[in-house]
């Protein structure tokens, strides 16, 4: 990437979003927004990432390059959240997970497997979406998801879509640093813009639904193998994260878990070179 682009936070954004190709599957009586990336002419394994609450695609900004030499990388704006309409349940994580799953096999074909990843509530979607296509999918990974085991600390967040200018700028960077990314040094321009690019968008309560029980429910119906990790400071974890990664570990004991150190909730952004080098090993064991 040249200096000027990575100097200018949206000129990597449509950087990137300009390498994928944009899909449309039905959300109740709107529309789920899909990207694409493809290398491979449409020959190589699908990984499919899905973002945090709040979020949207941006959220995989340093994962989906890492991925592509590799994979065909399939990346939604979840249902109620990002560019993609409201579902008509917007409660129930498992009707929400119906619409997600209908959208991947419009998009690359109902008799293709693929690997699901998921960021927080992503988790919980990543987990329904293995418990609903069975044995299409070959692995399912969650990262710094709620829902597991003890609930971790209420972290306050100020409101900020009233706000303008450096004072909604400086609120963005705030909230990134109580919710999101441990080391303020990592709350660069980029993931402000990102942060304020979702937050307008987001319109899914996912709190709620990411503590329903229903990733917990999905995970012990999994037919495949199971990764996990957390951020070492994940803030909505802390201070139960080790109570999350025992639970995982009592319903599915072969799962790959692994801790990242000095690092926050949003860890494939604050720590992606060794967020992606372990996403790389854990889907390397289950590619075809």
């Amino acid at each position: 990437m040249n200096d000027q682009l990575s100097e200018d936070p949206q000129l990597i954004l449509d950087c990137i979003q300009s390498q994928a190709s944009r899909h449309e599957t039905p959300c109740g009586d709107g529309k789920m927004v899909w990207h694409l990336w493809d290398r491979s002419g449409g020959t190589a394994p699908v990984v499919a990432l899905f973002h945090g609450g709040a979020g949207s695609w941006r959220h995989w900004v340093r994962t989906i390059p890492a991925l592509l030499p590799t994979y065909r990388v399939l990346v939604p704006d979840l249902p109620g959240l990002g560019e993609s309409d409201f579902p008509p349940d917007g409660e129930d994580a498992f009707a929400i997970a119906g619409i997600v799953a209908d959208g991947i096999d419009a998009i690359v074909g109902a008799g293709t497997s693929f690997e699901v990843v998921g960021f927080s509530f992503g988790g919980t979607m990543a987990a329904c979406v293995g418990a609903l296509r069975g044995e299409r999918v070959r692995s399912v990974t969650i990262i710094g998801s709620s829902g597991v085991g003890a609930l971790g600390s209420s972290v306050k967040l100020e409101k900020v879509r009233h706000l303008q200018g450096q004072t909604r700028h400086d609120t963005h960077r705030t909230n990134l640093g109580r919710l999101m990314i441990a080391d303020p040094a990592k709350i660069d321009e980029l993931a402000i813009l990102i942060q304020d690019w979702n937050t307008v968008r987001s319109r899914l309560r996912t709190p709620a639904i990411s503590r329903s029980g229903a990733i917990m429910a999905a995970i012990d119906r999994l037919v495949c193998p199971l990764n996990g990790m957390w951020g070492e400071f994940d803030a909505p974890a802390n201070p139960k994260g080790p109570e999350r990664v025992a639970t995982l570990r009592a319903h599915c004991p072969d799962a790959d878990i692994r801790l990242i150190p000095k690092t926050g909730h949003w860890a494939a952004y604050e720590s992606a070179e060794t967020v992606n080098a372990f996403l790389l090993e854990m889907l390397a064991r289950t590619r075809p």
